[in-house]
This record gives C-alpha cells, sequence and structure tokens, in this order.
C-alpha cells in the first residue's frame, strides 16, 4: 500500500510534530508492515532529509505551501497527488489535508489549542480554525495522539467515535539507556552540577512565565534550590509571560541534538513542563522514560500519559509551583524504586505501537471499512 505523507514536518530543527513524524516512520518500517511512505514536501526551501527515513520514498514534486494554500482556499485543485504519484492513501501529519482525487485522506491532529487558546498561537495555527473543518471533512481517518484529544474532536466537531484512532507518540529504547552528559560537555554547555529542566519551544502556549515566577520565589526562599535549565528553540508572542528569566540563576541553551537532549534531560534534578494545554506532553514521557522526576501542569493530557508517576501542579499557581520546587531538596528518596516504576510505565509508549495504530487507520480509509 502506497501511503503519501506530509513529511515538511521533517525539515529544520524538528518540533513536537517532526518528532512524531520521525518516529511513526522509523515504527512503521520496524513492524515490517506493507506500507510505502511516500514522502511528501510542501515546501521547495527547506533542505530534504538526508538520508530519507529508512523504508521510505521521495515523492516526485514538491510545491510551496503558501502556494498551493492560496489555489486551494479558491478551488479544490491540484489534488495532492499531482504531487505524490499514485497512492492509496495519503496522510496529512500536520492538520492540514489537502484536496484528493482518488486517495483516500487520514489526517493527524495533534490538539485543538488554536481553539481552546488562540491567543497563545501565531496566525499560521490560527488559520487552523477553517482549515482543521475542510481536513476532516475529507478524510475517512482521524489520528490523534491521546485519548483527551480525541474526546475533544469527537465533541467539538461531532465526530462518528469510529473515524477517530488513537495513536499515542512513542519514546525510543534510547531513552532508557541514556546516560548524563560527561562532565566535559555539561561545561561545554554551560550546564551547572544540578538544574531543573525545561524543555520545549519558547511559545506562550509553554507557560514559562509561571515557572520564571515560581522559581525567582522558590530561590527566594531556599537559595539552594538548583538553576532553572531552559532547552528549546525561541518560538512566538511573550513566552516569558512578561516575566524576564534572572539571568543568575538561568541557562538558555537553545536547541539540542538527540544525543545532547538526553543527557541534558537524564541528567537533571527534575523536568518541568508547566504547559497551558497539549496534545500529548512528550517531554513527560521522555523524562520518565530516563527515569527523571517530572513536575508537571495538572492538564487531561499530563494525567493521562503521566500515570499518576508525576507531580501534578495547578496549572498558573505560583505558589503551588514555588512550594514544590522547594519542596525537591526534602523529598524522599527519589531514586531505585521510583525511576525504575517511571521507566516501567512508559514502555507502553512505542513507536513501533503508534505506527500499528496508524497501519490500521491506512487499511480502513483504504478498504472504506
Amino acid at each position: 500500500m502506497r501511503v503519501g505523507v506530509d513529511a515538511t514536518p521533517l525539515l529544520g530543527q524538528r518540533s513536537g510534530v517532526g518528532r512524531y513524524l520521525g518516529g511513526l516512520l522509523s515504527g512503521l518500517h520496524q513492524i515490517d508492515s506493507d506500507v510505502e511512505p511516500v514522502l511528501t514536501l510542501f515546501s521547495i526551501r527547506g533542505q530534504v532529509p538526508v538520508p530519507w527515513p529508512a523504508g521510505t520514498v521521495p515523492a516526485p514534486r514538491r510545491a510551496p505551501a503558501r502556494l498551493l494554500n492560496k489555489m486551494w482556499a479558491r478551488v479544490p485543485f491540484p489534488p495532492v497527488e499531482l504531487l505524490t504519484g499514485r497512492v492509496d492513501v495519503f496522510h496529512a501529519t500536520n492538520f492540514v489535508l489537502p484536496p484528493l482525487a482518488r486517495a483516500a485522506g487520514v489526517v493527524t491532529v495533534h490538539d485543538l489549542t488554536y481553539l481552546r487558546f488562540p491567543e497563545t498561537v501565531d496566525e499560521q495555527v490560527r488559520a487552523y480554525r477553517h482549515l482543521v473543518p475542510d481536513a476532516l471533512r475529507r478524510a475517512a481517518r482521524v489520528v490523534t495522539v491521546s485519548r483527551t484529544i480525541a474526546d475533544e474532536l469527537i465533541a467539538e466537531y461531532s465526530l462518528a467515535p469510529e473515524a477517530v484512532v488513537v495513536a499515542p507518540n512513542g519514546v525510543g529504547p534510547e531513552w532508557g539507556l541514556a546516560e548524563p552528559l560527561s562532565e566535559e560537555r555539561r561545561r561545554e554547555l554551560g550546564l551547572p552540577d544540578r538544574y531543573l529542566l525545561f524543555v520545549g519551544n519558547r511559545e506562550p502556549r509553554k507557560n514559562l512565565g509561571t515557572l520564571i515566577r515560581a522559581h525567582a520565589s522558590a530561590r527566594r526562599a531556599d537559595p539552594a534550590v538548583p538553576p532553572l535549565v531552559v532547552v528549546g528553540p525561541a518560538g512566538w508572542g511573550d513566552a516569558w509571560g512578561g516575566q524576564q528569566p534572572d539571568p543568575e540563576h538561568t541557562v538558555l541553551l537553545g536547541f539540542l541534538d538527540d544525543e545532547d537532549l538526553r543527557g541534558t534531560v537524564t541528567g537533571a534534578t527534575a523536568v518541568c513542563v508547566p504547559s497551558l494545554y497539549e496534545g500529548f506532553g512528550l517531554p513527560v514521557v521522555e523524562a520518565m522514560a530516563a527515569g527523571v522526576r517530572v513536575l508537571a501542569s495538572d492538564i487531561p493530557t499530563h494525567r493521562e500519559v503521566s500515570g499518576g508517576l508525576a507531580t501534578l501542579v495547578p496549572v498558573q499557581d505560583v505558589n503551588a509551583w514555588s512550594e514544590v520546587l522547594v519542596g525537591l531538596r526534602h523529598a524522599e528518596d527519589d531514586g531505585g524504586a521510583a525511576a525504575a516504576a517511571r521507566r516501567a510505565h512508559t514502555r507502553a509508549f512505542t513507536w513501533q505501537r503508534c505506527a500499528q495504530a496508524h497501519l490500521e487507520a491506512y487499511r480502513a480509509a483504504a478498504t472504506g471499512t
């Protein structure tokens, strides 16, 4: 079965959607399915992935999304098969499903931020308010990365539950084998010996302002609270919520490659995930897979994926976050048993399992069942 795949998220520094797509393609290859992914790039500027992911082939043509979107806003032409060639299914991996000729459509809707928190996203994402309904009308199957988002989507758009497939993100086995960075590499990156860690794009939805305020308050109460390290690319808008981080006790690292990221996560005292809203919460599961303590906002997706093994904190309660950060120093030993429980919980989150759910969606879409 030939499946066209929107591979645009693989270009450049990979955000959460790029990591989802990379993991999915790896999982499809590992389960030895009958799927031949045809990777389609809606861009003419981005550097193509080299090498292409194992088991995939590039589409014969590529075109810029900006031009295509202008055309598609007027008429449902050209169909995506003019880029992919003949495919049985086209999988739109990032909210927007283009017009189709004969292929069946599958679309992944990662979250409903564009509806729930429109003030936290840029203009391109706010346009999903109009584009996602079109995608849902075209799609034979809709994929979500958590049960929470599936339920939201069904309720918001009155979808038939059988048309929605839940395919949780995975965590590669390398996370369970990760070791803290060497002292030499830690010094090269400017990392302190002990640190709290945030991983993600610096954007308003991530609620960094609450974490920054709580960290400053915690250090006033107890100067032994470790510095805060922020890993991830700059996003958009007021990422800090009007509160600039203290440069003396905050380290901004920017984007890290996979190996450095795993080592940085594994060496953290705790990973902090204060998001206002998430579709899945990959940093939560990756940190837990490495055995690391997680402090996360008390939102439905974090409850779902953490399995009761993360410390959940009211989303924008600075005092509550501050108390948790201070309390880390006096918490019970968080060694062997707790770390082992976190690792064991995350073993259910594999890219093979994710790929199997997608494979079922592709087959159902292709056969019309």
